[in-house]
């Protein structure tokens, strides 16, 4: 880290999305000269296996050194899935809380995570570790393992298990728990009255028992009225240092949930947020579709650690901390000629042929 410029800090700690027709020259640049942590795929930038082996390939080698960018993506299964066939297609993360397997759980985010390794990524942002408690909530729901705190707990430690096996960083979502909200935080911010007592027995349940297992926790853009009635759990130092740092004990990277969805950026601004978020204890910023926001954010990060040394400590810890994970998930050599063969010997079918005959006796949970 000693010979990293500010600038080159401030861009450790930023994850960018971008447009469907691919990354522009500008972007690529400030991943070759250090100043970007690495980047975020959506649905809009993956097409055919080899043009996504091929783009994958190309952001890999934008990497100026010895530590990987992290390459990303939401593949949870059920209605978040951002790669198709031929990668296994599971279903909603409450079918397999339903069948209750574990070993199953674990199996399919195994094949899941070959596959995503065969295509370049090195993190996948599940398992979900909400707790689905309001049957109305319209962003969690079945994406959520169960309505118990233990069946998640049970799937979440199995699904993130698979993916280590596959060489593939989990990274648990979202803290302390967005299950019971009545707001879609993409369109506004969600508040929850709950006691700090409630919180516990509940919410924050999942994440206390898997806090020193996980490799990553991304926050969620809720405001928690019994911890921290000003800021969401994202931008809260309360909540971040406070709770999942000091009282749970988690070590790892803490990521914040795009600083693009209302529930912050109406407020706060996507800049001033990657600000707050670094200093509230997040050590990785999302910022998942506008390029200007990005260049933004990473020009308000430098100003703020150039005026401001308390700042750039938690900045350098930040982007310490990224460098030394992402380099414990350097992705394997992509083919992109052998990427169909590849996906093909990873047997999707038998495990979704498992899932299907289990699910079809299942009790939801």
């Amino acid at each position: 880290m000693s010979h990293l410029s500010t600038a080159q800090t401030a861009g450790q700690v930023i994850v960018a999305g971008f447009a469907a027709d691919g990354p522009s020259p500008a972007l690529l640049q400030l991943a070759r000269s250090g100043e970007l942590g690495g980047f975020i795929l959506f649905r809009r930038n993956l097409r055919t296996p080899v043009e996504i082996a091929e783009q994958n390939a190309l952001l890999h080698s934008c990497a100026p050194d010895q530590v990987p960018l992290w390459l990303s993506v939401d593949q949870e299964g059920g209605r978040v899935a951002r790669l198709g066939a031929p990668v296994l297609k599971l279903p909603p993360m409450r079918v397999l809380g339903g069948i209750d397997s574990p070993e199953l759980t674990q199996s399919a985010a195994r094949v899941l995570g070959r596959q995503l390794a065969l295509y370049g990524f090195n993190l996948n942002f599940a398992p979900v570790l909400d707790v689905d408690t309001n049957p109305a909530n319209p962003v969690i729901g079945d994406r959520s393992f169960a309505r118990d705190p233990a069946s998640v707990i049970r799937h979440a430690r199995a699904f993130a298990a698979g993916l280590a096996e596959a060489a593939i960083a989990s990274c648990g979502k979202h803290f302390p728990g967005h299950g019971d909200t009545h707001t879609d935080s993409h369109l506004a911010l969600p508040r929850l009255p709950h006691t700090r007592e409630r919180l516990t027995q509940v919410e924050l349940a999942p994440f206390a028992a898997l806090a020193r297992e996980l490799p990553c926790i991304m926050t969620s853009h809720v405001l928690f009225e019994s911890i921290d009635a000003e800021r969401p759990a994202t931008l809260s130092p309360l909540i971040i240092s406070g709770i999942l740092r000091r009282e749970l004990g988690f070590s790892g990277l803490v990521w914040s949930d795009d600083l693009e969805m209302k529930a912050v950026s109406e407020t706060y601004g996507v800049a001033q947020a990657a600000c707050l978020a670094i200093e509230a204890g997040c050590d990785q910023v999302l910022i998942c579709e506008h390029e200007e926001l990005v260049h933004a954010a990473h020009a308000a990060l430098t100003h703020r650690a150039e005026n401001d040394t308390a700042f750039a400590s938690r900045l350098h810890e930040a982007a310490q901390r990224s460098r030394q994970l992402r380099a414990r998930y350097a992705p394997p050599q992509i083919d992109a000629a052998q990427i169909a063969r590849a996906l093909a010997a990873e047997d999707s079918a038998t495990i979704e042929q498992r899932i299907a005959t289990a699910s079809a006796g299942a009790v939801t949970v």
